[in-house]
């Protein structure tokens, strides 16, 4: 019986296996090359005056909640932020996180448990941040832009993080209207092992500060809520 049990759960496991494979061989996509050249700086420029970036640098305050778990509130001239999630609170400090305060069920945590907790809120704030801001990190330290010719006749524009945030290479193939305001990118990144899985940019709501900002993603099988999203000085 034990032996009959086995060889079918070796069967399952087989099929599992060749479905996951066919999956990936089917649905990944080779990254784009690409050109690095001044129309690419062009069309980063022309998304950024989409999003309206002057309006967003001047903008002191932001706050959302990511897929209703994570909650922010985010000083980005103090370079605090605020981050909660279940019974937890960090007040991180984004310059330097060890000078952070952490709470949990309203009690300061210490020692070895903070860092962990600390570590936790960069790189939960590192990820939900993105999906919040990414069309304003084009020119960040360490990016590299590319112009990729699409078959409909439009230009695509690849972004490349050589340094920086808690993953370091990840790119991103962004599609833009014909304002420069971004609908969609594809990404082909270290913690997804399928390349170019696409994600909305959309929801898009004018915020206090002015600036532009989505409220929610959609990806193949799920959605990326952003919950009530808001920028103020």
């Amino acid at each position: 019986m034990l032996k009959k049990i086995a060889k079918i759960l070796g069967v399952i496991i087989l099929g599992l296996i060749v479905c996951l494979l066919c999956i990936y061989f089917v649905l990944n996509e080779k990254m784009p090359a690409g050109k690095q050249s001044a129309e690419a700086d062009a069309l980063a420029n022309k998304m950024l005056k989409a999003v309206k970036h002057a309006a967003y640098k001047n903008t002191r305050y932001l706050e959302w909640t990511f897929k209703g778990v994570h909650h922010y509130k985010w000083d980005k001239q103090e370079q605090l932020v605020e981050v909660s999630w279940d019974n937890n609170k960090v007040q991180l400090n984004i310059q330097q996180p060890e000078k952070s305060t952490v709470f949990t069920d309203n009690a300061v945590v210490e020692d070895a448990a903070k860092t962990a907790m600390i570590e936790k809120a960069v790189a939960y704030f590192n990820n939900d941040s993105f999906w919040l801001v990414a069309p304003h990190k084009v020119f960040d330290s360490g990016t590299e832009r590319r112009i990729v010719p699409q078959k409909n006749g439009s230009d695509a524009l690849l972004i490349t993080y050589t340094s920086g945030g808690t993953t370091p290479g990840d790119s991103y193939l962004w599609f833009l209207d014909e304002t420069g305001l971004p609908t969609s990118f594809k990404m082909w990144v270290k913690i997804i092992p399928i390349g170019g899985v696409e994600a909305t940019w959309e929801g898009w709501t004018i915020t206090e500060s002015g600036v532009p900002l989505p409220t929610k993603h959609h990806l193949s099988l799920f959605d990326l809520d952003m919950g009530e999203v808001k920028a103020w000085n």
